[in-house]
């Protein structure tokens, strides 16, 4: 369970390097992040991994990287269906579109899970919904709990987690791209609106 009174000394922590939303820096999307992190024999989890396709693009880059997939869903092979099978521990793990699908202390369970699979020194990314985008969250009906930014950090803080940075995902063609910081972009910040709809948390094991 979450200890509210000691959440608000993470979230202070967390407001003070990123005051507001738009203090995040832009991405186009968590794969590139993740490339930029690979480094040759490393192993990798990915959770909820659906077809594999990370796989193709990792061992695009690193033939000798250990790839291991986890998900639920049996349609596809995978080398874990449940983390409680997994007994290895891994370099880097990754959470992409994943946490929001569950309760908020099956979420916690999750995140302590991940840290104990990671080495020490491991990075965790993990993305989820962007709350401050206006329907991103509620476009599918399978979401269960709606993190923000500063909420979610905080909670990967209290997992024993170090934050490095957090990040905002926006991709998209260069008219539109040019139109959202231009003519857009002041009326997103006076509504307080995002159109990045994703935000990307990449975290480290402490100890």
């Amino acid at each position: 369970m979450i200890d509210w009174s000691e959440m608000i000394n993470y979230l202070d922590q967390i407001h003070e390097r990123y005051p507001r939303i738009w203090n995040l820096k832009l991405i186009k999307r968590p794969s590139r992040l993740i490339m930029s992190h690979l480094r040759p024999g490393m192993r990798i989890l990915d959770v909820g991994a659906s077809d594999r396709r990370m796989e193709r693009r990792i061992k695009g880059v690193y033939p000798d990287i250990i790839y291991k997939s986890m998900d639920i869903d049996r349609g596809f092979y995978h080398d874990y269906y449940s983390l409680d099978e997994i007994d290895e521990q891994f370099d880097l793990i990754t959470l992409l579109e994943v946490i929001e699908h569950v309760e908020l202390e099956e979420g916690m369970k999750m995140l302590e899970r991940l840290r104990n699979l990671l080495v020490p020194g491991g990075i965790l990314i993990i993305s989820t919904p962007n709350i401050f985008h206006p329907n991103r969250f509620w476009q599918t009906t399978t979401h269960k709990v709606a993190y923000s930014y500063g909420e979610f950090a905080g909670i990967l803080l209290s997992q024993g987690f170090e934050v490095l940075e957090i990040y905002r995902t926006f991709n998209a063609s260069v008219p539109k791209y040019f139109l959202r910081f231009t003519l857009f972009y002041p009326l997103h910040r006076i509504l307080d609106v995002d159109f990045a709809k994703s935000i990307v948390f990449m975290v480290q094991k402490r100890g």
